[in-house]
């Protein structure tokens, strides 16, 4: 018997993948969506297979006791105004990145996630790849030795032909390269690199590409993080680029390196330093929504709340680290244009 009830702001791409994910389950399953849109509830319960109520308004789904839990799929620029209404109304929190446009309103949502004492998944479920899980465990099992230098950059060209494009392209609704999409990069990096930053330094650029001039604001970005331990890393979201989905790893340590799915390390005596030994791991390969491990993270997240605990990789606490490193380095990129 599934025990939580989850309702979804906003109908749109990403919540039709976080419907699926969250119905998969062992613990909930997807009971209301409230969109700016009226939907049709019968081709709406149709497709996705439950008893879901359709709201055009937020307060009354809040409203709804039998409401556990609510995922937040709307555009960016509203995540922060939701999220807060949705901890106050005492309900726990998925929030589809980026948790918000700015830092205060960052730490407005954390402030009332705290009062409220709700539970939170923010949805860096790139953590939850195959690949990313690997490559921690690699990392953890010391193979790499200590990493001094690591570089994890996002390629991805997010055009007309793509369902994002069509309010990607304003700055006041998506914010930036790095929060629109390359923040799943900085993520990946934080996570390697294991320290907290200390500077970054960032710059941008455009391409004259008709369909990315459409752009407000630059599309490729580069930013040199220096950490609090002594290593630098270096990140590039790139989503102006006319080439395959690529997300990009190479660490440097102390006893070896990691090169996408290769790695060499001095800890296995007999391999041959002058090739890759290749990890059998799906590869991040795609931006589609659909191919991303949500279901693998939201179990996680309903299994911690069963236990009454905070789900551990992609809490608020763990991605406010990575939002403050993206607003830095936005900050930093726009003041090397003056």
């Amino acid at each position: 018997m599934k025990k939580y009830n989850v309702g979804i702001i906003g109908y749109s791409w990403a919540a039709g993948a976080h419907i699926e994910a969250i119905n998969r389950t062992t613990y909930a399953q997807v009971t209301a969506i409230c969109s700016s849109r009226k939907l049709n509830t019968a081709e709406i319960n149709t497709k996705h297979g439950g008893q879901i109520t359709c709201y055009t308004n937020l307060s009354k789904m809040l409203a709804n006791p039998n409401i556990h839990v609510v995922s937040i799929c709307s555009y960016p620029n509203q995540h922060a105004v939701q999220a807060i209404a949705v901890a106050s109304a005492g309900k726990h929190l998925i929030i589809e990145k980026p948790i918000a446009l700015n830092w205060d309103d960052c730490l407005a949502v954390e402030e009332a996630v705290k009062k409220a004492g709700v539970k939170t998944c923010i949805c860096f479920e790139c953590r939850f790849s195959s690949q990313l899980l690997t490559i921690k465990s690699v990392i953890d099992q010391g193979l790499l030795g200590k990493i001094h230098y690591g570089e994890v950059d996002y390629y991805h060209g997010i055009g007309p032909w793509y369902g994002q494009f069509r309010w990607n392209t304003k700055g006041e609704i998506a914010g930036s390269s790095l929060l629109s999409a390359g923040c799943h990069a900085m993520d990946a990096l934080l996570l390697c690199m294991d320290s907290e930053f200390e500077t970054v330094q960032s710059y941008t650029a455009n391409s004259a590409n008709t369909d990315f001039v459409q752009y407000d604001y630059p599309t490729s970005s580069v930013s040199i993080v220096k950490f609090k331990n002594g290593s630098v890393g270096k990140v590039a979201s790139v989503i102006d680029c006319l080439q395959p989905y690529y997300f990009h790893f190479h660490l440097v340590g102390s006893e070896g390196s990691l090169l996408d799915n290769k790695f060499y390390s001095t800890k296995f005596a007999a391999l041959n330093k002058h090739s890759w030994s290749e990890l059998s791991m799906k590869m991040l390969d795609s931006g589609d929504v659909s191919d991303h491990p949500y279901h693998v993270q939201f179990e996680a997240f309903f299994k911690a709340l069963e236990e009454g605990k905070d789900m551990q990789l992609t809490n608020l606490t763990e991605a406010l680290k990575t939002h403050k490193l993206i607003f830095a380095a936005d900050k930093s990129a726009e003041n090397a244009k003056h």
